[in-house]
């Protein structure tokens, strides 16, 4: 059987026990249709499609910028940005399944992977840095409007710190050819031994040095050119603020639908910290943790319990259908078209 045949089938596993983990809160999120708008809670599909399109743009911009990907419509784009969602859905990997993903669909057109590497660096870092400003705004706006929440500044001031912690840290990495050497090889080394370990001794080299060092030498080189030309980061930080709203946008939608009206502010925080935590989680889309932490904050900033649980299930669960519906027809298309058994 070939190794594209055994990703198609591990995929369709994995669609199916999300389905069968969840199917609580999908029969949970079937019954609240009933109390919702249909007519607003409908507004999803399109909004939907917006921020994956807005995802996928933070990094095409950056990479059409680089003159790489001119001669690619905006449908194989809008496409490609929706197949790399999918699988950060559905693989628990913390965001590296989709990286890994896209950069395999851009070499395919030709893009080294070095550079579609750093396009997904620099989705991350305007991603980081557009969150952190809207992340402001909404501490300063939360505060105005319900007092000063010892609660909501806590743990607003912890996601900010966590967010530029990572955003400093890559970028002292990136900055020194000689430091991004050095965890070339700590990484090789860590991941060759690792290797080694759980396949008791049968495979000790999954990683070449040598083509490792070459990759990350050129992403440094993207990285010091891009110091030069930081006007390329406008249009993917634009599209970064945009993504951010827009995904907000979501759960003020079925809110409205339901008949309740959030301080977008208070959802946004609520946001960052489950995508924080998301980001940790071992299950796919980091489902569960991510339910619990938003419904837990909106409560501690006032929104009865019953309203949260609610507007967050319902429109968690549709999103997550509406990934994979949509998303894996795009994704099987690709592994007939571009896999091979190698």
């Amino acid at each position: 059987m070939s190794a594209r045949k055994i990703l198609s089938i591990v995929t369709f596993a994995l669609i199916a026990g999300i389905i069968f983990f969840t199917w609580d809160e999908i029969v949970k999120a079937w019954g609240l249709m009933s109390q919702a708008n249909l007519w607003i809670l409908a507004l999803l599909l399109p909004a939907q499609i917006f921020v994956y399109f807005a995802a996928g743009e933070m990094v095409f911009s950056y990479l059409r910028s680089k003159g790489s990907i001119r001669y690619l419509t905006p449908f194989t784009l809008g496409r490609m940005s929706l197949e790399m969602n999918f699988v950060n859905h559905i693989l628990p990997s913390a965001g590296v399944s989709g990286v890994s993903y896209m950069n395999w669909r851009l070499k395919k057109y030709g893009i080294p992977l070095s550079r579609a590497t750093m396009a997904q660096v620099v989705r991350f870092a305007v991603g980081f840095v557009a969150f952190i400003l809207l992340l402001l705004v909404s501490v300063v706006i939360v505060t105005i409007d319900q007092g000063v929440n010892r609660w909501v500044l806590s743990l607003s001031a912890l996601l900010v710190g966590v967010t530029i912690a990572v955003l400093l840290l890559s970028i002292f990495l990136l900055s020194s050819k000689a430091r991004v050497a050095t965890f070339s090889d700590w990484m090789t080394q860590n991941i060759n031994r690792a290797a080694g370990f759980v396949t008791f001794g049968k495979y000790k080299k999954v990683l070449d040095g040598d083509k490792v060092g070459k990759f990350f030498d050129e992403i440094h080189q993207d990285y010091m050119a891009l110091r030069h030309e930081r006007h390329v980061l406008v249009k993917p930080f634009i599209w970064g603020l945009l993504f951010t709203i827009s995904d907000v946008a979501l759960f003020m939608i079925t809110f409205w639908a339901l008949g309740v009206v959030v301080n977008p502010a208070i959802i946004l925080i609520a946001y960052g910290l489950a995508a924080m935590a998301g980001f940790f989680m071992v299950t796919p889309g980091g489902a569960g943790a991510y339910e619990a932490i938003m419904v837990s904050f909106l409560a501690l900033a006032g929104v009865a319990g019953s309203v949260a649980i609610a507007g967050i299930v319902l429109t968690r669960v549709i999103l997550l259908m509406g990934t994979i519906i949509f998303g894996y027809v795009f994704y099987q298309h690709a592994l007939l078209k571009y896999g091979k058994a190698e």
